[in-house]
């Protein structure tokens, strides 16, 4: 194919000569200097690929208007989605379910927390790490399954600990924690999707970036929200968050493999403690 395009180009041509035994070859003779010939082999297929690609097939840049989030988001995040980055992370998305591989939540349900859960309306942010990475589970919102699922043990110790907190609580016979995005919890998880079986395999694809910005946003411009950080990785997320402003309570992870050092905190209560201070409905766990 190189040799055809150069022969086009009038870079090469097609020359009959006989070897030393006096059979006929074609030979090709160079019509250019030595050095733009080898530039053209070298650098013509390359640039001949790229422009065979389709041009949706790369992403150098979104508008907030095309992504799929509450307008209160949209507005709040405007910088970060027009970002490389973010591109990056839609594009890699692209190209992983083009070779096959199975990516949670569903593209629907991606922005779930944010959707659930407007800017203005945060009252209480819940920090997981990524989405569960087993078939129907992950639904956008950490720490949550889909009805119909069955409850994940970090949530069952959650459940658990919210009984502690208030012993008439009667605990639920499902993990979907919608109810609880719709009065004002984001259940946020740092990373956004994850691939089929493998945990933390989305951990370096742009979205902690995302959610970082997501963290330092709601500080900087709202008051008095109280973050629940558990477990060592949520903990460190403490750092983007102004606590002159806010209340950040943490603790050990819910997890079975964290001990029992999750208990007895006292956080569901607390937060509803420091809501009616602030004048605000208290979380209906």
């Amino acid at each position: 194919r190189t040799c055809d395009l150069l022969i086009r180009s009038q870079l090469l041509y097609p020359a009959e000569l006989r070897d030393q035994n006096g059979r006929k070859t074609t030979k090709f003779i160079c019509n250019y200097p030595t050095y733009l010939t080898s530039f053209y082999i070298f650098f013509v297929p390359h640039i001949m690929f790229l422009l065979s690609l389709s041009k949706d097939s790369i992403i150098m840049s979104i508008k907030s208007s095309d992504v799929k989030i509450h307008e209160s988001w949209k507005i709040a995040l405007n910088d970060e989605f027009e970002k490389p980055y973010f591109a990056n992370i839609k594009q890699f998305l692209i190209t992983e379910k083009q070779q096959g591989k199975k990516i949670y939540p569903p593209g629907s349900l991606i922005f779930n927390a944010f959707n659930l859960t407007p800017f203005e309306k945060v009252k209480v942010v819940i920090l997981g790490q990524d989405p569960y990475h087993n078939p129907k589970e992950a639904m956008g919102l950490s720490f949550s399954v889909p009805l119909g699922i069955k409850v994940p043990p970090s949530l069952k110790r959650i459940y658990k600990e919210i009984a502690n907190d208030y012993p008439n609580y009667e605990i639920p016979n499902h993990g979907d924690l919608t109810h609880w995005a719709e009065q004002g919890v984001l259940l946020l998880n740092a990373m956004l999707t994850v691939e089929h079986k493998k945990a933390g395999s989305h951990k370096k694809i742009g979205w902690q970036t995302f959610t970082d910005a997501v963290i330092k946003k709601l500080s900087d411009q709202r008051e008095g929200i109280i973050f629940l950080l558990w477990g060592n990785f949520a903990k460190e997320k403490a750092k983007l968050i102004n606590e002159q402003k806010h209340h950040v309570l943490k603790s050990p992870h819910p997890s079975p493999l964290a001990g029992s050092g999750f208990f007895k905190q006292k956080h569901f209560i607390t937060t509803n403690d420091l809501l009616q201070k602030q004048d605000k409905t208290p979380i209906n766990w």
